[in-house]
């Protein structure tokens, strides 16, 4: 786990609902558990406030950093996507983007991946698809030429499923689905009641981290455009029992490292 990841996990699933702000002895602590050294948490805010998440702020206990309000709006959606808060409609249509994709490799695969984040497929090239549009796209795309479409696919459901077989590799990612349950049940089970609360922190932040990583994969399909015996079901029932379960102890965890006067700034 990378320390920019990981401080985006931190402040989108603890510190957010904290006022989205911390000192950097706080932060370090609750990396720490991680095995990332104070050191790269310090460097990863300095990236952070570079690119507009973070912003310097002055707290009671000190200097730290808070949320903009680019990177509230960011992790809010992200949280309603990650505990999939209500029933995912749609409405038999599909968003689609023309862009005239960068010739630099590096910038090509930083749109290809938020585009991928926001729950677009690539159909060929330019041509990108979602389920539903997402209102980040003007600002994801910025500086680039595209236009947009709303589509509906000739020859209804089953149009729309070989519109999605061409957009998303969905055995890819069932599979995924699986190994996921198989990778974090030894993670997850074997934190107990009797567990200390920093392991079960630990446990329920690479819970939650490796959850994460499907935004960027699954768009987020109605069951009517999944095959059957989906396996992201069973892994979403997974995740839910778990990260409910280790949540009363992480937070226990988190209150622990945001109190001044149970840490030094190292």
């Amino acid at each position: 786990m990378q320390a920019r990841s990981a401080l985006f996990d931190v402040f989108g699933d603890y510190l957010r609902q904290r006022g989205g702000r911390a000192p950097v002895a706080a932060l370090v602590r609750l990396l720490a558990p991680l095995g990332i050294s104070a050191p790269a948490v310090r460097t990863a805010i300095s990236r952070m406030v570079r690119q507009g998440w973070l912003e310097p702020g002055r707290l009671a206990s000190g200097p730290g950093y808070q949320l903009t309000g680019r990177a509230v709006r960011r992790l809010d959606d992200t949280a309603a996507r990650v505990y999939r808060d209500g029933p995912l409609s749609w409405d038999g249509r599909f968003d689609l983007l023309v862009i005239d994709m960068p010739a630099d490799r590096t910038e090509r695969h930083r749109v290809s991946s938020t585009l991928g984040f926001l729950g677009y497929g690539s159909l060929d090239g330019g041509v990108w698809v979602a389920p539903r549009p997402s209102a980040e796209v003007p600002s994801a795309l910025a500086g680039l030429a595209f236009e947009r479409f709303t589509a509906t696919r000739e020859g209804g459901t089953a149009g729309a499923l070989d519109l999605v077989r061409r957009a998303w590799d969905l055995r890819k990612i069932g599979e995924e689905y699986g190994r996921f349950v198989r990778d974090l049940r030894p993670t997850v089970l074997a934190v107990t009641s009797r567990s200390a609360d920093v392991q079960a922190y630990a446990a329920r932040v690479r819970l939650v981290h490796a959850w994460r990583t499907f935004l960027f994969t699954d768009p987020g399909l109605p069951a009517v455009l999944l095959p059957a015996r989906w396996p992201g079901t069973a892994a979403a029932a997974f995740f839910d029992r778990h990260q409910a379960r280790l949540r009363p102890a992480a937070d226990r965890f988190v209150d622990q490292c945001l109190d001044p006067q149970t840490w030094k700034d190292r």
